[in-house]
This record gives C-alpha cells, structure tokens and sequence, in this order.
C-alpha cells in the first residue's frame, strides 16, 4: 500500500521496512501494520490536534509534568512552539505510560519508542497469528467473564498503583489473545495524584469493565472493586498485593441538613462582618 507520510521519515532512517496495511482509523490515531527486519510490529500515527476528534484533552493532560520549564511556560501561553511542544507530549505519553505499565505488570503491548508522532510497537496476535480481537468482539461464558473480569482488575489495580489512571478504558481499548485481556491505547492516561479528575476516571473505567463482563455474568453488576480501590488507594493501603472484595461499607448515617445550613449562614454573616471592616478601614477619618 501506499506510505503515509508520516511514517517516510521512519523508512528513510531503517526503523521501517514496509507498510503492509492500515489495520485501523481511531479518533486519534491511525495504526497500520508494517515490517521491520523480520518483526511484524504495529506503527501508530497520531493525528494532528484539529484533526483529532477526542474532545476534552486539557482534562487529561493536566498534572502531567514537563522538565523543561521554557517547554512548560510555552505551553501554558500557546505560543505555536506551546502547541508544539504540548503535541509532543501528548504523543509520548502513551510509550511513557505503556513502560511503565510493562514493569509494573500490567500486559500491554511492547513499545519500541515514538519518533515524530509514531509509536512503534508490538502486534498483538492471536494463536493463528491473525490480528488480536478487541474485547467487543469476543463472547464468552460466565465463568470466561469472571476469570477475565478479575485479571482486569487486578491490571487495574496495578495501575493504580504505578500512579497512572488509564482514563478511557473501555470493551474497545482491550485486545484479547490466547492468554487473556491485553490493554491498549494510553495517550490520555492521567496522572493519579495529580490530575483533579482522576478519581471520576478511574470510577469510569471500572464501571465500564464491570458492565461489560457483567453481561455474561450478572453478579458481577453488584461489584463495588472501583470504590474499594479508590478508598484505599487514597488512605495510601492499596498495594499490588491488597486483597479486594468488591464491596464497600455504605454510610447509612443520614445528613445533618440543619448543622450545614447553618455552617454556611455562620459563614456569610463572618463574610458580611469582614467586608464591613474593609469598607470602614477604606473610609477617611473624621
């Protein structure tokens, strides 16, 4: 097929031999199937910013740490080295996150680094060597959907503790081979301690596993493994080791409406009463 041109620059310096195929068209990436040497790996190429169609970046991105402080102040004014720059590391993100994923334990695919909006890496293939499936695409029995519910967990749990929220994980972004569920697409992975929106992330990303198996098998629609994970997580006792239950104590104490109620009036009266003294003290004396 035809070269785009995002991966000449990869052909002329030897990391690619060839393009054999586009195997898909995502909303930020296009992935196609290339030869390097005698490996048959995957070359993803990101789209442009105002070609991209996933929304809200700015709400992943934030807590993510840039080194060099010209880099970081150029983002922040947006200057056109800003957008840059802050295309960049959105692009290396994704090889950041699925290292550090990989030694932590996490089955994701092997990456070979990015290099000028192309991540390289691994295929994933099934037993016949044909492309992996994604999760959507795979049916199974009750018992399949509780053994692959669980290693999911536990991934996520893995990441969790590596400090990293996948943040849009879904039947979509989880291939399957013959050894189970491998996770995939992390560009917009978000940093777990840093990132005010990580916590409804990470809820999100539970409850989307926990309904997708939970169709095959109902009991796992009861499950609670995103809170009692995050509650742990949070009082700094989640561990890779941690035994989860899939349930948490519920607060049955019913709130006390009054005692609120009566915080915020306590508080706006010592509101009134300090802009009061900020208007006399702005006075002229007699």
């Amino acid at each position: 097929m035809k070269t785009p041109k995002q991966i000449l620059p990869l052909i002329e310096d030897g990391l690619v031999d060839e393009v054999i195929s586009q195997l898909m068209s995502g909303k930020e990436a296009s992935v196609y199937v290339v030869r390097c040497g005698a490996d048959i790996r995957c070359a993803k190429v990101y789209k442009d910013a105002a070609q991209r169609s996933f929304k809200q970046a700015v709400q992943y991105q934030e807590g993510r740490k840039v080194r060099n402080s010209r880099r970081a102040r150029a983002m922040e004014k947006g200057s056109k080295f800003g957008r840059s720059e802050q295309e960049s590391a959105w692009q290396h993100a994704e090889v950041d996150a699925l290292f550090t994923l990989a030694k932590a334990g996490v089955r994701v695919p092997q990456p070979y680094g990015c290099y000028d909006g192309v991540l390289l890496m691994d295929l994933i293939t099934d037993e016949d060597g044909d492309v992996a499936p994604r999760l959507n695409d795979v049916s199974m029995t009750a018992e399949q959907a509780i053994e692959d519910h669980a290693i999911m967990i536990h991934y996520i749990r893995l990441m969790l503790c590596a400090g990293i929220v996948h943040g849009d994980l879904s039947e979509f972004n989880v291939l399957v081979d013959e050894e189970g569920p491998i996770v995939i697409d992390l560009p917009q992975a978000v940093n777990a301690a840093a990132n005010n929106n990580a916590e409804r992330m990470f809820l999100r990303d539970v409850h989307n596993m926990r309904h997708y198996y939970g169709q095959y098998a109902p009991e796992l629609l009861e499950t609670q493994f995103g809170e009692e994970m995050w509650a742990l997580y949070e009082t700094g006792d989640l561990s890779p080791e941690t035994e989860l239950f899939g349930i948490i104590e519920q607060d049955n104490h019913s709130a006390d409406v009054d005692s609120v109620l009566d915080e915020i009036k306590a508080a706006f009266e010592l509101m009134q009463e300090n802009q009061a003294r900020l208007e006399a003290a702005d006075q002229p004396g007699e």
